[in-house]
């Protein structure tokens, strides 16, 4: 890993149980000396990534809600999505969530919701798994190969698990179906009671971008209803994708957008990553 990848890897400390980092957590995080730990700590701080509190803390900086009303201004996925999500959600009367990725998580990046009668775990901004529920199977069934096999090598207990495949062959075999498919519906995968409509975003590249996803309450969603919102959400996804590739509105031409692979985690001590079959 090299020193920038080292130095932006302590922003990973920051989760949803965590308000803030010691300079020891940087230090056991990248097994490196105080010094080193405190050279970092200095970057980020200078940069506005982090900010000193009280008793040696750090907690993110300012310059993360900069960064992040950039983003919503002026992200070419959230401006390709935005007049889409409105009209298809006020005319069915529907929720919807706009999901992009990075690495090896899934994330609400935009939401428009019409009914709030319906209360969803999946906040904006809140990472999750990419192997469960219609946000994030769109997305993962898209993929190219040589990213769901390093999937499959770094990831093989947690594919298991989700019941998405035992190997590699088993795999790729459940994804093409899910491709195939063009719309994924989930029951429940990430929060009970709810289900999730997906289909796929693709750049003007036809890489997969993201995902865009009803989400609708189970007691209340007839069967026909049901087939109402597979149809749109295709429809809707589609027109998304339309739109970025059209200028953007100050002239410029559509961004082209580039995720990231999916990431190896740091395995625990004394494990190894598991083997795939050729």
């Amino acid at each position: 890993m090299s020193t920038p990848d080292r130095m932006l890897s302590i922003l990973d400390l920051f989760r949803d149980d965590t308000t803030a980092a010691f300079q020891e957590d940087v230090m056991a995080h990248l097994e490196c000396s105080r010094a080193t730990a405190y050279r970092y700590l200095k970057s980020l701080t200078e940069s506005g990534l982090l900010a000193p509190t009280a008793g040696g803390a750090y907690v993110l900086g300012s310059r993360i809600i900069e960064l992040d009303r950039h983003l919503r201004q002026h992200d070419p996925l959230m401006r390709a999505a935005r007049g889409v999500m409105r009209a298809t959600g006020d005319e069915l009367h529907a929720n919807l969530m706009l999901c992009s990725y990075y690495g090896d998580k899934v994330m609400c990046v935009d939401r428009y919701w019409t009914d709030d009668s319906i209360e969803s775990s999946y906040a904006r901004g809140r990472p999750y798994t990419m192997f469960h529920g219609a946000t994030a199977k769109p997305i993962l069934a898209n993929l190219p190969p040589y990213q769901l096999r390093n999937l499959m090598l770094w990831h093989s207990a947690e594919i298991r698990e989700a019941g998405l495949g035992e190997d590699w062959d088993e795999f790729r075999a459940n994804l093409k179906r899910l491709r195939n498919a063009g719309v994924y519906v989930s029951h429940g995968e990430i929060d009970p009671g709810l289900i999730g409509i997906g289909s796929a975003i693709f750049s003007p590249e036809q890489k997969v971008v993201g995902s865009l996803v009803f989400i609708a309450a189970e007691a209340r969603t007839s069967a026909e209803r049901l087939e109402i919102l597979r149809a749109r959400i295709q429809v809707a996804a589609a027109e998304v994708s339309l739109n970025l590739q059209a200028p953007q509105s100050n002239g410029a031409a559509a961004i082209g957008i580039m995720p990231s692979r999916p990431r190896r985690l740091k395995a625990p001590a004394g494990t190894a990553p598991a083997r795939q079959k050729k």
